[in-house]
């Protein structure tokens, strides 16, 4: 595609639909296609949803006004789910539904297998964010992904250029602090995967920040992974000119008036663009979206990383408009010189600082300027009295300099529901007719819908007659034919070829017009039709490897320094794994475990972005023996330089949990796809394990069995953001290279924070966690190869875990012995972890 050429047709404007009215909101206010999920397998699973046999209905409506319909299917699909999930696609082929957004790639396998042609969108929990990480979805058939909220224009503009794929890309709404899909903070801590749509939002909660092991004063600061909220309507020439097609509002859990408020403004926003117009959006309609919904608005990363302007830090939920401060407390009110209009009736907060503690809000009873009442709406810039109501707000719990928001505007909620709450059609459509008679004849006539491309052919019941009186013509026929108020359809052209002076009677024009509408009216909602193919989802499914016998099992272990790396050659262990902040130190560790005759595997880091191939040739030119690959876009690097070097030596390919693998057909997958061995997500617990392992090749599985789990993997710098007076990485002084730093939560866990060479930052899970007790179940499903994680033990506390885990793959302790073993040993203690719930 020539991201140069692009057409205000090839732009797509996707908004959300969490329920009917949503959708109607969408509809009525210009978006091109709506995304929606039903009652399972969608990333929100709070949302009211619709229900899968609404399917039919839902996309016959989008259909008649010419609007797409995406399904979200954007969830990691379990193996026991996989029956469920093809009945779902197979609904949704039936129901023509123009696209399902996945994540899954196991899921990706299926419905290929289901359907060559049904159209699929590679979701934003695919964590797709280089050309690379496209390319490896092309074999697929994915025809669009939607890339990471984290990639920059310049990034976007490349992978356009290079990947040539159309993309979606987010320009609106809540932004996840941690890469989506790769976030396991929720369930960790409750059991509510990100991963599966139940995200409990742990992002924004308040948080401590511990520096090298003492607190660091933060005043009001205490979200420190709590981001603003995307807005880029003031970008969207600059993601127009980038090649992005889809632009994408997020807000399935929002209401209909939100729907109405963003889709309209972005509307407008995109056809002034096309339109020549600079600058379409005033600064009231930034209000506007504001007082919708805001914690803050923010370009996040589209142009490029600020970590200083991505969080606030103050407070983690929607404040709307900013009014200014409170000047004075009076008798019945407060004094405050308005930043923004205000009127009686409109929602306010009052904001000391604390968002922990109860905030003082309610209704504007009155407002007075200069002792006078105000009538109307008070402006920006005026010095007013806001009284609330009575029973609102408690005026001795203010104080002065406290912040005043406005949370609420009636008039504008009214207003946007007026939009799609009417009995007229949302849109109307053009149509095109031609007129052909003669007398003696049939008045023959041709409608077509122009938009849909449909055409009907209608003509009279009763012959044309000579005209004694008033022939028909042009302006006749306009008329009669043009009254379509109603319908969906306005007449924008009307060929006439009439022979002699004829007529018909008037209902006989009327009667061609209905029932030509009719017609065309019933051809919108027709599905496109796709291939499908009966399926059976565990036909073809792999039996397990052998049962493995105790002492032929392999521990590797992942170090993440070189005191680790050299604990762990010591204790004996055959493939070590090189995980480090600085890849600088990556030779010392191959140079030391190939000297000792052991293998190691260097780690990629968990994202890929534009640009950075330069460190995967460094891992190559280290020749190790393995590379642990932790997304799709460094696979495929690796994968390509296979097919380009054919003769070559070339390490085995390791895939990561990261590659959320939780289903056989993923499985299948990625070992087709080149992996010599693939880990299982950190989303499975015990049974969901089981049953992967039951129907998977156990020989190409390697099992984390102990590890800290982590938790966000974010783009967002804490170092920078608080440890520094810089941006990014270009002026942050790295103070990650002289400082320790942990989050400490609201039951005082310190969870450790580490960088990595891309300066993106990694949360850890304070305590460790075991799966120690399944080591049983898993071996005799065949699995022979078992991991243990390091983080920040020291080489004494490496040799007991590695001894300890030893000791129980040969039979001589029990899963539970180890687990108990290290609780009493660790000070932070050791949780059995997902794999348990």
């Amino acid at each position: 595609m020539d991201i140069k050429a692009l057409r205000r047709e090839d732009v797509e404007l996707l908004a959300p639909a969490g329920d009917w009215d949503c959708m109607r909101s969408a509809v009525a206010n210009g978006a091109d296609a709506i995304f929606f999920g039903v009652e399972k397998f969608n990333a929100r699973a709070r949302a009211n949803n619709f229900r899968m046999e609404e399917l039919p209905e839902i996309m016959a409506y989008l259909h008649s006004y010419g609007v797409k319909g995406f399904l979200t299917f954007n969830i990691l699909v379990f193996e026991n789910e996989l029956r469920d999930a093809k009945e779902l696609v197979d609904a949704c082929v039936d129901a023509g539904v123009d696209a399902v957004i996945v994540q899954d790639l196991g899921l990706v396998k299926l419905i290929r297998e289901i359907s060559p042609d049904f159209p699929i969108h590679g979701s934003t929990q695919m964590t797709i964010t280089s050309p690379e990480a496209v390319e490896f979805t092309k074999p697929f058939d994915i025809e669009r992904v939607v890339l990471g909220r984290e990639n920059n224009l310049k990034q976007i503009q490349k992978i356009g250029e290079q990947a040539r794929l159309p993309m979606e890309v987010f320009v609106h709404g809540a932004l996840c602090v941690s890469y989506s899909g790769q976030c396991l903070t929720s369930e960790m801590w409750g059991g509510r995967s990100a991963n599966r749509g139940e995200c409990a939002q742990a992002c924004r909660l308040p948080y401590d920040l511990m520096v090298d092991g003492e607190q660091k004063p933060m005043g009001d600061v205490a979200y420190l992974l709590s981001p603003k909220d995307l807005a880029a309507i003031d970008i969207m020439p600059e993601l127009i000119e980038a090649g992005v097609t889809s632009f994408k509002i997020e807000g399935r859990l929002k209401t209909p008036e939100y729907v109405a408020n963003v889709v309209s403004k972005y509307r407008k926003a995109i056809d002034g663009y096309f339109d020549g117009i600079k600058n379409p959006v005033s600064k009231e309609e930034i209000r506007e979206l504001q007082q919708s919904f805001s914690r803050g608005f923010t370009h996040g990363f589209l142009e490029g990383t600020n970590n200083k302007k991505l969080v606030d830090g103050t407070f983690p939920k929607s404040r709307g408009v900013y009014l200014g401060r409170v000047e004075k407390i009076l008798r019945d009110g407060v004094v405050c010189k308005i930043e923004a209009p205000l009127k009686r009736g409109d929602g306010i907060v009052f904001d000391a600082g604390d968002p922990t503690q109860r905030e003082e809000g309610g209704r504007v009873y009155d407002i007075r300027r200069q002792g006078v009442k105000i009538e109307g709406e008070a402006g920006e810039g005026w010095i007013i009295d806001i009284v609330p109501g009575r029973s609102d707000v408690d005026l001795r719990r203010l104080h002065e300099g406290d912040r005043i928001w406005k949370t609420n505007d009636p008039a504008l909620d009214k207003r946007l529901r007026q939009s799609y709450e009417t009995e007229k059609p949302y849109r109307v459509f053009p149509v095109h007719v031609s007129v052909v008679g003669r007398p003696g004849g049939l008045l023959e006539t041709t409608w077509t819908d122009v938009q849909k491309g449909t055409t009907v052919h209608v003509n009279s019941e009763l012959e044309l007659e000579i005209a004694k009186k008033r022939p028909m013509n042009r302006e006749l026929l306009e008329e009669q034919f043009g009254r379509l108020g109603g319908t969906v359809y306005q007449l924008e052209k009307l060929d006439v070829e009439l022979q002699g002076d004829v007529i018909v009677p008037m209902r006989e024009l009327n009667s061609i017009r209905r029932r030509a509408v009719d017609m065309l009216v019933g051809e919108r909602p027709k599905p496109p039709v796709y291939v499908k193919r009966e399926v059976e989802v565990y036909g073809d499914a792999a039996t397990p490897a052998a049962p493995v016998k105790r002492g032929e099992a392999e521990l590797t272990a992942l170090c993440r320094s070189l005191p680790q790396v050299e604990a762990a050659i010591e204790a004996g262990v055959g493939m070590i794994y090189a995980d480090f902040e600085f890849i600088k130190q990556f030779p010392a560790a191959v140079e030391m475990v190939h000297a000792a005759g052991k293998k190691i595997a260097l780690a990629t880091p968990r994202i890929h972005m534009p640009g950075e191939n330069g460190y995967h040739n460094n891992i190559l030119r280290l020749k190790p023996d393995a590379v642990l690959v932790r997304n799709t876009g460094a696979l495929y690097f690796y994968l390509r330089h296979r097919m380009e070097n054919p003769d070559a030596e070339h390490p085995e390919l390791i895939g990561d949990f990261s590659l959320n693998i939780a289903n056989h057909k993923a499985v299948e997958l990625f070992v087709e796809s080149g992996c010599d061995y693939v880990t299982p997500s950190y989303d499975l617990n015990i049974q969901q394990m089981v049953d992967l392992l039951e129907r998977s090749q156990t020989d190409k599985m390697e099992v984390v069995i102990h590890q800290h789990l982590p938790m966000f993997h974010t783009e967002h710098c804490v170092y920078c953001t608080f440890l520094s007076e810089g941006t990014d990485y270009t002026n942050c002084g790295r103070p990650c290279e002289d400082h320790s730093v942990s989050l400490q939560d609201r039951i005082g866990m310190s969870h450790p924070v580490r960088v990595d060479e891309g300066c993106r930052n990694t949360v850890y899970n304070a305590i460790e966690q075991s799966g120690a007790e399944y080591l049983t179940n898993f071996m005799d499903l065949g699995v022979s190869r078992y991991r243990v994680e390091f983080l920040e033990e020291t080489p004494e506390q490496v040799h007991e875990v590695i001894d300890l885990y030893n000791r129980a793959l040969r039979g001589e302790i029990s899963g539970t012995q180890v687990w108990k073993t290290l609780k009493a040993t660790n000070q932070l203690g050791v949780t059995r972890g997902q794999l348990v719930k």
